[in-house]
């Protein structure tokens, strides 16, 4: 495992992070797709084997119990060998207080997960999406508070609209508060709106890129006319959104990640994973893994380097497209 700096900071990430939406008790939240404890352990575990260090879940996944399975299944390991990210944003109760980025919100939302994740602090504590009815202004001093305060080490941010990101960087710079020190956007082959403007603003800022989704929700692990093969695939309502409306661009990008893993004699996650892990300003993507393979796949991809001619047949056939995933 190859190990990087998170943008501009000191802190030694993997080149892969574990994202763990996939792991939550059943009927915890909206997702049905998620593993239990018992079933979801195993991966956790092995992620450690492989060098990986970098685990990354959200308040809203499963309604908590994600954080509460990646808290134990962590607990044995020593704290300092850890990068745990975690997000505040979703609604976790009812009532009108009950998500959001205001002061009273995030310091609820931090206390909780703490409580959850069995930590005294966690290492990337990051906003899930931009929230405009709160000023940014209270949001930003809320988190450098969580900052001084020790229960957070750095900041990140995740998907929204550049000009959004760019004024919560200025503000914070403005006022001598702590920045963001990542962004977690939606990137890979089948959706590249991103290089417009946000991976140009993180590359400028020194701001670490750990996108999600870097392999569209499965779609470029496997030949187009095959089936979804995990039940997250076939039930992900989500995900149908994100990909909808470009088929016959999509089928030809898969196509070409199909050719260049037969060629490889490599399966198409790695060629996709490493198309993403080549992209300037890439930090980590972050991987979610229901199969063993996925998890030996996406560690595999790091020691996949591509050719310049693979990665312009890999990008020739994309079109684009609406914004999707914060919208």
């Amino acid at each position: 495992m190859e190990y990087v700096n998170l943008g501009r900071t000191g802190l030694k990430v993997s080149r892969i992070a574990l994202g763990c939406m996939t792991y939550g008790e059943p009927g915890r939240g909206t997702h049905e797709w998620t593993l239990p404890e018992a079933e979801s352990r195993p991966f956790i575990a092995r992620a450690l084997e492989r060098g990986i260090n970098f685990f990354d879940t959200a308040n809203v996944y499963s309604a908590g119990s994600s954080e509460e399975i990646l808290g134990r299944a962590l607990g044995h390991v020593p704290r300092h060998a850890l990068v745990v990210a975690t997000k505040v944003h979703g609604p976790m109760h009812k009532g009108p207080n009950g998500g959001g980025l205001s002061r009273k919100a995030i310091f609820e939302a931090i206390d909780a997960s703490l409580t959850r994740l069995g930590m005294d602090y966690v290492d990337l504590y990051q906003i899930h999406r931009f929230d405009p009815e709160t000023p940014i202004e209270e949001t930003l001093e809320a988190l450098h508070d969580l900052v001084r305060a020790g229960k957070v080490r750095y900041l990140g941010a995740s998907s929204m609209h550049a000009w959004q990101f760019c004024k919560a960087l200025y503000v914070a710079k403005l006022n001598g508060w702590t920045r963001f020190v990542s962004m977690q956007n939606h990137l890979n082959l089948l959706y590249r709106e991103e290089e417009r403007e946000m991976m140009g603003l993180c590359r400028e800022e020194g701001v670490g890129v750990i996108p999600w989704s870097p392999l569209a929700r499965g779609k470029l692990t496997r030949p187009w006319t095959e089936a979804p093969p995990t039940r997250r695939a076939e039930t992900d309502q989500f995900g149908r959104t994100l990909y909808r409306g470009f088929e016959d661009s999509d089928r030809a990008i898969v196509g070409a990640v199909q050719r260049v893993a037969e060629a490889r004699g490599v399966p198409m996650a790695q060629v996709a994973l490493a198309w993403v892990l080549a992209q300037p300003g890439v930090t980590a993507p972050i991987v979610g893994a229901s199969r063993p393979a996925h998890l030996e796949d996406a560690v595999a991809a790091v020691d996949v380097k591509l050719t310049a001619e693979e990665m312009a047949a890999l990008e020739a056939d994309y079109v684009p497209r609406r914004v999707a995933g914060f919208q």
